[in-house]
């Protein structure tokens, strides 16, 4: 089956696309590295025809609210719009759990504009709400620094592996369509400042973590249950601890 991976050059594209090619599918990256340009609509065509399914893994190069918002409503529609000439029978996008929960967020309100766009588009599709990367983690902790500690609310957390989030949303876009939307997350769930304190003690990092109600992530203060799934979810298999410990074996062997 040829599926086109928007986005297939990043952090989860390429895991998606080499899975999907273990499984013996035609996975194309489609990106600037390409030259598939989503915001101008250049290489789409080049790519679309024959395609049965195309899975959107990409992002915004600003998180800039103004930037955001232009680059989810332009790239989905550009794309949606080269899917509907092709024939594509399947659009597959990577969201954010909590995207509703958060109508403050910049990010999240692009995300929510641009699941609007899928779901009128009139083409079979699966939405796949994944909770925060743990390769992230260390963003998350520096963008929250202030004055060397480290700000964090004590609300739920509940981040999952790169390689669960590829799993799923390769998964999903070989099977029928949703119409629809899952929540993934990781196996263990947390108190947020209770998780950063765990991480930043395995990283041998010397900032103090500080349980702060009013701390702000992403962009915005999230409430008790805004980063966390509902019930039924799909829980990825690798938790924070085994993940870091293949991290390090990774690294160290590559060193």
């Amino acid at each position: 089956m040829k599926i086109v991976v928007i986005g297939g050059a990043g952090l989860i594209g390429w895991k998606v696309v080499k899975r999907l090619r273990d499984h013996g599918h035609e996975a194309v990256v489609a990106d600037l590295t390409t030259g598939v340009d989503t915001v101008t609509g250049a290489g789409l065509a080049r790519v679309m025809p024959g395609a049965r399914v195309v899975i959107d893994v990409s992002n915004s190069p600003s998180f800039e609210p103004a930037a955001v918002m232009r680059f989810f409503e332009t790239s989905t529609g550009n794309l949606l719009a080269a899917e509907a000439a092709a024939g594509v029978g399947h659009h597959v996008a990577l969201s954010v759990v909590g995207t509703e929960r958060m109508p403050g967020n910049a990010y999240f309100a692009a995300k929510i504009a641009q699941e609007r766009l899928i779901e009128k588009s009139g083409i079979p599709f699966s939405l796949v709400h994944s909770t925060q990367l743990f390769e992230f983690a260390r963003a998350i902790a520096d963008e929250a620094t202030v004055n060397g500690e480290v700000h964090v609310a004590p609300v739920l957390f509940q981040p999952i592996a790169g390689d669960d989030v590829a799993q799923a949303v390769g998964k999903t876009a070989v099977g029928s369509p949703l119409n629809g939307r899952i929540e993934i997350a990781g196996p263990d769930r947390y108190r947020m400042d209770e998780f950063f304190r765990q991480a930043l003690a395995a990283w041998r990092d010397p900032r103090e973590v500080v349980t702060d109600p009013r701390a702000r992530c992403f962009g915005s203060t999230p409430r008790e249950r805004s980063l966390v799934p509902g019930e039924g979810a799909h829980l990825g298999a690798v938790g924070y601890r085994e993940w870091l410990g293949r991290s390090v074996g990774t690294r160290r062997a590559v060193a």
